[in-house]
């Protein structure tokens, strides 16, 4: 479909014409710290990728603009972290969601964890106003590399290579996930790691990427299968 699935690129007659047929997707990312290797619009560059992904497969998205901030409290000790907070992310899903009525169904594509908890009241609220509304986000990350380690650099080194800073891609916090909690809690992300990282993004690869990329695209088209009809 190329440029004509952008909302943004389109008139609002053009609109008028699809909306009734067609699915928004929007992503919801964020602009959060992601170590020294990454940018700060990783979340957003891959929540990005897979509306892309998803509307290449089906003629009835449309890929909305993304909402390039949200709930990232817990990186606010790493300058260039930007967050809206939990309860701003919500209404702000919410008053979207009311706003996209003209549209078969809308999808919120979130692939940042902290924005989970806003995503899902959002969704719950629309979908109680007899909304047609629907979130997708990955499974849980095997394993402990949880946030700019080897998965979210493999699937950067895949979709904007030129991004990454390889020479900075060391290992940050590697402890289980579950023994870093608590002081995550009390302090954030930088309580537990000085680079910002969770994980280790050393063995990172493009090949890698492009696999995750593929295996979560498969997992978000078939979690919409049949819908919104």
């Amino acid at each position: 479909m190329g440029r004509a699935a952008r909302l943004d690129e389109l008139s609002w007659t053009e609109v008028a014409d699809r909306a009734p047929t067609s699915v928004l997707a929007v992503p919801v990312g964020s602009t959060e710290q992601h170590g020294p290797h990454l940018p700060l619009s990783t979340d957003t560059d891959i929540a990005g990728a897979l509306c892309a992904a998803v509307a290449a497969a089906r003629d009835d998205i449309l890929i909305g603009p993304a909402l390039a901030y949200g709930a990232a409290g817990e990186h606010a000790g790493f300058p260039g972290t930007l967050s809206l907070g939990a309860t701003v992310t919500e209404s702000a899903l919410i008053e979207l969601g009311r706003s996209a009525d003209a549209f078969a169904g809308l999808l919120l594509v979130s692939t940042h964890g902290g924005n989970a908890g806003a995503v899902g009241q959002a969704v719950s609220r629309l979908v109680y106003e007899g909304r047609r509304v629907r979130s997708w986000t990955p499974s849980p990350i095997d394993g402990d590399d949880a946030h700019a380690g080897r998965t979210e650099t493999s699937l950067m080194l895949a979709l904007r290579p030129e991004a990454v800073r390889v020479a900075a891609a060391v290992a940050g916090a590697t402890a289980p996930i579950r023994d870093l909690m608590p002081a995550l809690r009390r302090g954030g992300v930088v309580a537990v790691s000085a680079n910002g990282i969770l994980g280790d993004p050393a063995d990172a690869s493009a090949d890698e990427g492009r696999a995750t990329l593929e295996r979560w695209t498969g997992s978000l088209l078939a979690s919409l299968r049949g819908w919104p009809a």
